[in-house]
């Protein structure tokens, strides 16, 4: 078994052991192997549904590293990334990631990915209503970002 995927693994079994979230753990290491961050899933004892094993990783290595940008760096994970950790993963510029189970693994056991991936695939319209309101009132605080041009990431 590769040796950051049994870490992976592991991390997932410390957080269903004691009760955090569900069965998921994750890996960050940058490119010569040494492993960054850590992290499982902390959904149920944080109260926090956006608390997913790779999303923990990235905030612990960010953290760790002082940095947003965790280019250069590989994500290994015990299940395929959900959208939310999908979107997580590209927003921290991890281009490498390794997964062991997938979204369909998870779905047999209750996860419910696939109603995401069913909205963003346009089907499932019903999952959510999605209204702008107020653009007018708002993009100011857009150009006022740019004209003081403030970081983008």
């Amino acid at each position: 078994m590769n040796e950051y995927m049994k870490k992976a693994k592991q991390e997932a079994l410390e957080g269903i052991t004691h009760n955090h979230g569900g069965p998921f753990g994750a890996i960050i290491t940058d490119k010569k192997g040494t492993i960054i961050a850590t992290g499982h899933n902390h959904v149920l004892d944080q109260n926090d549904p956006t608390a997913h094993a790779e999303v923990t990783a990235i905030r612990n290595a960010c953290k760790k590293l002082n940095t947003y940008d965790l280019s250069n760096h590989i994500l290994y994970t015990s299940c395929e990334p959900c959208p939310m950790c999908l979107s997580a993963i590209i927003w921290s510029n991890i281009k490498e990631i390794y997964y062991a189970c997938t979204r369909e693994d998870a779905g047999k056991i209750g996860f419910r990915d696939d109603i995401i991936y069913d909205y963003l695939e346009g089907k499932n319209k019903n999952l959510i209503t999605l209204t702008q309101i107020d653009r007018e009132n708002c993009i100011d605080v857009f150009e006022t970002y740019q004209k003081e041009k403030k970081t983008i990431y």
